[in-house]
Order: C-alpha cells, then sequence, then structure tokens
C-alpha cells in the first residue's frame, strides 16, 4: 500500500521527546513518522461562538446567584439589598440567554426538548440540560420575588401578592445548589468527551469551570455595585470572596501541565496559548490580584476605577478561559498521536 502524506501541520503534533517513551508500542505510536494511517483518529467539536458564551453565561449566573443568595441568607437585609438585586436579576438575565444559545447550536429547538424527555444519570449532557432548566425555575422564582418587592409587577392583578409570598429563603438555599452545579458542570461534560486534552484533565476541569464561574460572577457583581451607589461592605466581602475563588483558579491552572504533560500544549504553546497565558492567567487573574492586593495592603478603600477595571479584566479572563479550553480540544482531537498519547498513558496506569 502506497503511503499518503499527512495533511497535518507539526506544530500542533506531539515530538517523540514530549510524548516519551512508555512503551514500545507507545512510541511507535508518538514517534512522529508521517504515514498514510497518520489520520485524526477522533472527530472534533463543532462548537463555536455560542457554546463558549454559554459557557460563560452559565457559570456568571452560579456565581452571582450564589452571592445574591447569601448576602440575603448570612447578611443584613438593608445593606446588602443592593448585591441581592443585582445578583438575582443578572442570574436570572443569563440563564434565560443561555438555553438560546445551547438551541442555536444544536439547530432546531426540539433538539432541546427531546433532551427533557428522559433523565440518565450516566449522561452529562441530560444532567446538564436537566440541571440548566432547574436552575433556570430558581433564577425565575426569585426574579420574580424581587420584581414584586421593587413594584415592578404593580399592574398585575393577583402575581405581585403571590410572589412577594414565596419562601424565598428556601427557594435561594435550593437554587444555589443547582448554580454550583451548572458552574461546573460543563467542564464535566468536555473531561466526559474522548477528546485527549478534555478526558486527561477530567479531575481538573469541574473545579477549574466552577471556581472561574464564581470569580466571573462576584466580578460581575463587583462591577455593578461600583458604577452605582458605593455600598463598602458589600464590595470588600465581594472582592474577598473573588481573591480566594481566583487564587484557587490559579492553583488549578498550576497542576495542568503536571498532570497533562505533553497533552498541554495546545493550552501552552502557539496562538492559543499566547491567549491563554496572556488573556486568562496574566490579564484575567495575575493582574486583577495584583491590582486588588496591593491596594488592600496600602489604602482601606478600593477607588473605583480600580474595581471597575480588576472586575472587567476578570471577565474578560473567564471568557478567554471558555473560548481557549474549546480551542485546545480541537488541536487535541484533531492530532492522532495525541489521542495514542492518552490511551497509552491510560493503560500504563491501570497495569
Amino acid at each position: 500500500m502506497s503511503q499518503r502524506p499527512s495533511t497535518q501541520s507539526d506544530d500542533n503534533l506531539l515530538t517523540p521527546e514530549e510524548g516519551g517513551a512508555l512503551t514500545s508500542w507507545g512510541e511507535q505510536l508518538i514517534s512522529g513518522q508521517k504515514t498514510y494511517y497518520n489520520q485524526p483518529v477522533i472527530k472534533k467539536a463543532h462548537w463555536k461562538w455560542e457554546i463558549v458564551l454559554y459557557f460563560f453565561l452559565g457559570g456568571l449566573a452560579g456565581g452571582s446567584y450564589l452571592a445574591a443568595s447569601l448576602a440575603d441568607l448570612l447578611g443584613s437585609p438593608r445593606r446588602d439589598a443592593p448585591l441581592v438585586r443585582a445578583g438575582r436579576y443578572l442570574s436570572f438575565a443569563c440563564i434565560i440567554i443561555s438555553p438560546i444559545l445551547l438551541i442555536k447550536d444544536l439547530g432546531r429547538p426540539e433538539r432541546f426538548l427531546h433532551m427533557l424527555r428522559v433523565l440518565k444519570f450516566r449522561s452529562p449532557m441530560s444532567l446538564g440540560t436537566w440541571g440548566l432548566s432547574l436552575f433556570g425555575m430558581f433564577c425565575g422564582l426569585t426574579a420574580a420575588h424581587q420584581m414584586a418587592k421593587d413594584g415592578f409587577l404593580n399592574w398585575l392583578p393577583v402575581f405581585p401578592r403571590l410572589f412577594k409570598a414565596l419562601p424565598v429563603k428556601i427557594i435561594e438555599s435550593i437554587g444555589s445548589f443547582f448554580g454550583l452545579f451548572v458552574a461546573s458542570y460543563t467542564g464535566v461534560l468536555l473531561a466526559s468527551t474522548a477528546v485527549p486534552v478534555w478526558a486527561r484533565a477530567r479531575h481538573i476541569l469541574g473545579p477549574l469551570f466552577l471556581t472561574s464561574g464564581l470569580s466571573s460572577g462576584f466580578a460581575s457583581l463587583s462591577l455593578i455595585l461600583s458604577l452605582g451607589r458605593r455600598n463598602e461592605e458589600p464590595l470588600e466581602r465581594l472582592e474577598r470572596a473573588e481573591l480566594v475563588a481566583m487564587s484557587t483558579e490559579l492553583g488549578l491552572i498550576s497542576a495542568l501541565p503536571a498532570v497533562l504533560g505533553p497533552l498541554a500544549n495546545p493550552l501552552f504553546k502557539g496562538k492559543i496559548g499566547a491567549l491563554f497565558k496572556n488573556g486568562t492567567i496574566g490579564g484575567g487573574l495575575l493582574l486583577p490580584l495584583v491590582m486588588r492586593l496591593g491596594w488592600r495592603l496600602t489604602r482601606k478603600r478600593t477607588p473605583r476605577t480600580l474595581n471597575i477595571s480588576a472586575s472587567l479584566l476578570v471577565l474578560i479572563g473567564g471568557l478567554i478561559l471558555r473560548y481557549v479550553w474549546i480551542a485546545a480540544g480541537r488541536v487535541s482531537a484533531h492530532d492522532p498521536r495525541a489521542t495514542h498519547y492518552y490511551n497509552a498513558v491510560e493503560w500504563k496506569e491501570k497495569m
């Protein structure tokens, strides 16, 4: 059989030095030789900007809902009212847009409804669809309660009294659980596929997307409160929570090279790597951390402009994080040597 040259660029492929010699068989699989068989083993994800934005808004909705719920359950009704109001409205807006993006990506609206016909506990996509729907219900109830309190529903005859009488604290307690689920399940969804870089990072992706969603949610509320009338105590608590979430996110990212090995190349090398290092790690995490920590160590009150700038950087970094992981997944799926390397590593660990 005649040999057929590969059309792939060597920039995206694993070299023998990067892959290492697991076994003679594993070494052959990642040797870099161009043969007829050097074709993609799996199909790459077709996901476009809709899914990137869907992942981002899902995390933002979960983070902002959790912040508003904790402020309402544990904080002062008068002092934390702006934070609670902003979190309820923001999470509801994000969760309304999310299924629209998902349906647009599916192409046909009935496909989304088909996933609600059955609940499969072993299917991340099925659990995610149900989790998103249930979280949307809790977001809608808390937003309706807030709208009734703010007088936006006074033109309706019965609903204002009905929504005001809702057991909102119970709703928030249960809804926060689903908010955490929605913020993290997208990472678990990626890890449940056969894409090497996603599958190998299965223990990191869920917590990483969760912490990124929390930091994005906290940053968005901090931005909203900074643009309005300042209330220092809620802002300070948001900043502290944001610092914890960003620090945890950085810790998880720092573990990726050790966990992924050469499979981390799409994340840290080339154009995608430059975007990840500069947009997420540098601009979206390290710079806001330095800005907030540096000012807190020298001053008591964070200036409005610094708070707005830091919050915007965190939000941009969170959006880039989702894009980079999907883009790196495409590269990893297109590289047959990445697939063979992943299989060889998994096989070796099970022996």
